[in-house]
Formats: C-alpha cells, sequence, structure tokens
C-alpha cells in the first residue's frame, strides 16, 4: 500500500491519466536494475528514484574521476575515489528515502549476469561499451526480460526498448560493434537527455498501457536539436534471437 507521505510524493505522477494509484502501486513493486552508474545512469537513476521505483540494482565496477563529473551527476567532487555504486546509493537515499538501493559493485559478465540481475523485472543498459552490453542483451534474450537500451556519443544518442522475441535485440541492430579504443568525447547534458528518457520508458512499461520504443530506434541529434525516429526489424540471422540462435 502507498501510505499518505507517498501518495503526496507522488501526486503529480499518479494523476497522469493511466497511471492512478495502481500504477503507482506497481512502480513501488518494481526491481529495476540499471547497468552502469555513469552519464545515463546519473539520470536515469535519479528520476527512476524520484518516481518511487522501489528497488533499484545498481551494478558498476568503476570509482568516481574528476573526469567523470561534467556528466556523472550523481557523483560531485566530495566523491572522487569512493566507489561510484557507493556515492549513487549516498545521492539515490538522500534524494528518496522511501526506496531501497542495492549497491553492486562487480563486473557484469556472463558468469555474474545472474547473480547480479537476481530478481528484477527490467534491465536499464546505462553503459558504455559494446562488450558488456552483448552479455546483457544475451540474458535478457534467453529469460525474456525487457531491456531499454540507451547510448550517447559527443552531442548524440540513441535509445530503443528491448523484448525478444517481439523486438529486435542488440545483436540485431548492432551486430559486430567493438569497444572503443581511446577516450570518447560527450556532452553530459547530452547523456542526461537519454537517460531521462531510459527512465520514461522503463517507468512505462511498469505501470502499463503507454505505447514503448518497441521496433523504434529514437535517434537524438544534439547538434541540430532533432529526434529522428528510424523502425528496426529482428534479424532472421541473429546469432542470439535469431531461428538458429
Amino acid at each position: 500500500m502507498l501510505s499518505e507521505k507517498e501518495k503526496q510524493r507522488y501526486n503529480r505522477q499518479i494523476i497522469v491519466p493511466g497511471w492512478g494509484e495502481d500504477g503507482q502501486k506497481r512502480v513501488k513493486e518494481a526491481t529495476v536494475f540499471i547497468a552502469g552508474a555513469g552519464g545515463l545512469g546519473s539520470a536515469a537513476g535519479y528520476y527512476l528514484a524520484a518516481a518511487g521505483v522501489g528497488r533499484l540494482r545498481i551494478c558498476d565496477s568503476g570509482e568516481v574521476d574528476i573526469s567523470n563529473l561534467n556528466r556523472q551527476i550523481i557523483h560531485n567532487s566530495n566523491d572522487i575515489g569512493k566507489r561510484k555504486v557507493d556515492s549513487a546509493v549516498e545521492s539515490l537515499s538522500a534524494l528518496n528515502p522511501h526506496i531501497t538501493i542495492v549497491p553492486l559493485y562487480k563486473r557484469i559478465v556472463d558468469e555474474t549476469a545472474d547473480e547480479l540481475i537476481a530478481d528484477a523485472c527490467i534491465i536499464v543498459d546505462c553503459l558504455d561499451n559494446f562488450e558488456t552490453r552483448y552479455v546483457l542483451n544475451e540474458y535478457a534474450v534467453q529469460r525474456r526480460i525487457p531491456m531499454v537500451h540507451a547510448g550517447v556519443y559527443g552531442l548524440t544518442g540513441q535509445i530503443t526498448f528491448i523484448h525478444s522475441p517481439e523486438t529486435p535485440c542488440i545483436r540485431c541492430l548492432f551486430p559486430a560493434q567493438s569497444p572503443p579504443s581511446g577516450v570518447f568525447p560527450i556532452v553530459g547534458a547530452a547523456a542526461g537527455v537519454l537517460g531521462a528518457v531510459e527512465a520514461i520508458e522503463t517507468l512505462k512499461w511498469i505501470v502499463g498501457g503507454f505505447t514503448l520504443l518497441k521496433g523504434r530506434l529514437l535517434i537524438f541529434e544534439g547538434e541540430l536539436a532533432t529526434f529522428d525516429e528510424i523502425n528496426v526489424s529482428r534479424d532472421p540471422a541473429c546469432p542470439v534471437c535469431g531461428f538458429n540462435a
């Protein structure tokens, strides 16, 4: 049940058509796995915590560096040297004391995915490399768990909602990506835009009844201040979700 304080805190979203107290109860009962406490994870984490998601499992194996602070707003200057997941817990707990945040200081690999994701009902991909994304993608496809994918580079980014076999998976869309070599450019506000949209997609799925970015890749071009959309479909030959997978 929602307490009176929770009803007051979440009132402005409870009155959104199609949301209501029942939708907010579903948000409170949900467990969400956030992969990455960086630029995307900062925005997604803040908005999911603010919305009242009952349990956030935040996974990151890094520590806060001064070079993170142009975009990773979940951390501040006093957090330099801390584990990112510990810093994230402090920030999100201060924002919303009604939720539970579980810090997971581990790398996401095939051997740890099941332990880390555990009972999460949805995965939020806030990663900065495709090597780890592919691990999450295979896990999500095999277990039919929905995943919100976003990526950002410079002033641009993309986002889609993945739920195999209804939609293409990440391998269908990006079949041969490799981790970028060296340091890649990124403007913090661009990560904020995509991370916020990830939070919206996640909440819409939890509440139910809303249109999702299934089969659609939304592309943000910050330099031109435009959003474009392309339809995407499954690759029958995909090694992960195709007919011969």
